[in-house]
């Protein structure tokens, strides 16, 4: 039995074929290229999905069902996104608009449930029955696993964790609020930081504006990380700041839930221990339960950004 998940990221979308045991075959993926009209990213969507069967060797009807993860509050039921705040979309009929591409059933989820579905299914969550999964990608996304099931809230809009106010009255956020941990902690975010220092006139002897040759369009999620391990000072203070803003989430969401185990995923975490070593200093120090014998377990996740993709396509089953 083979499977296929979409992740529908603010960056790019990707598909993957997958077996029983969560290998991943093969995948295909292209630009997301939002903001543009649902039908358009469908098309997209349904293009990448028939590719990546194509390369695999398989047909459509290899499969059961096509698995979606989605940003933004998902209402799997009706197979209705109600809103996506990333994309600017409002009731977006996604999964009668993909199975009229594909022809096959489609089941859709919450893109950061997905991911930890994945980890619970077969990655770094397998043995725990109450985890929190973060993602740090072009949004803050939270997925919440309680007593072995995704937790999604009464309303399909639960675990929007990236929307907890940090700093009340801070940046501005997609959602519409202010201060929200997805504003500082996102790869979004990161880049945001990562501008206005290189834009600081003090800082245009730095190895950072030296390394992007003073063009902030070169500017990605690595590009601080890079400069401070190139011993940039510029580098290591926009690093410090953000890390300091990601730790005071996570140990806000330790203190809310405390699961036996939380995994942190998305291309920021691709950073590894030059992200998670002083992370956990940070955590250390200041969750709650200090003192207590147990403590909820920080690690990366195990299937870096395949996780979504293999959550989304294990969604049947």
């Amino acid at each position: 039995m083979y499977y296929l998940g979409i992740d529908l990221g603010g960056t790019n979308i990707v598909a993957g074929v997958v077996d029983e045991q969560g290998n991943m075959i093969v995948k295909a993926s292209c630009r997301t290229n939002v903001p543009r009209p649902e039908e358009e990213l469908c098309d997209d969507m349904a293009a990448v999905a028939l590719k990546a069967l194509e390369s695999a060797g398989l047909t459509k009807e290899d499969i059961g069902y096509v698995g979606i993860g989605s940003p933004g509050a998902v209402n799997g039921a009706t197979g209705v996104i109600e809103f996506a705040n990333n994309f600017g979309y409002h009731n977006w009929h996604i999964v009668d608009m993909m199975k009229e591409r594909l022809g096959v059933d489609v089941l859709v989820e919450n893109d950061a449930n997905a991911a930890a579905y994945g980890e619970f299914q077969i990655g770094a969550a397998k043995e725990a029955d109450n985890a929190v999964v973060i993602t740090l990608g072009t949004g803050v996304g939270g997925g919440i696993i309680i007593d072995g099931m995704i937790y999604s809230g009464f309303n399909y809009a639960g675990a929007e964790l990236g929307h907890i106010v940090i700093q009340h009255g801070g940046r501005q956020c997609s959602c519409g609020r202010k201060g929200c941990w997805e504003a500082y902690s996102s790869a979004t975010g990161l880049i945001n930081m990562t501008k206005e220092a290189v834009i600081n006139p003090f800082n245009s002897n730095s190895k950072l504006y030296q390394m992007i040759d003073g063009d902030i369009a070169k500017i990605t999620g690595k590009t601080a990380f890079d400069a401070m391990q190139q011993g940039c000072e510029v580098g290591k203070a926009i690093i410090d700041e953000y890390i300091d803003y990601l730790g005071c989430g996570l140990v806000n969401i330790i203190n809310i839930f405390q699961p036996e185990i939380l995994c942190l995923g998305g291309g920021v975490a691709a950073q590894g221990d030059n992200l998670l070593k002083p992370l956990m200093k940070i955590i250390e120090s200041e969750r709650y339960t200090k003192h207590n014998a147990k403590q909820t377990k920080v690690c990366l996740c195990q299937l870096g950004n395949d996780a979504g993709i293999i959550g989304a396509a294990f969604l049947g089953r």
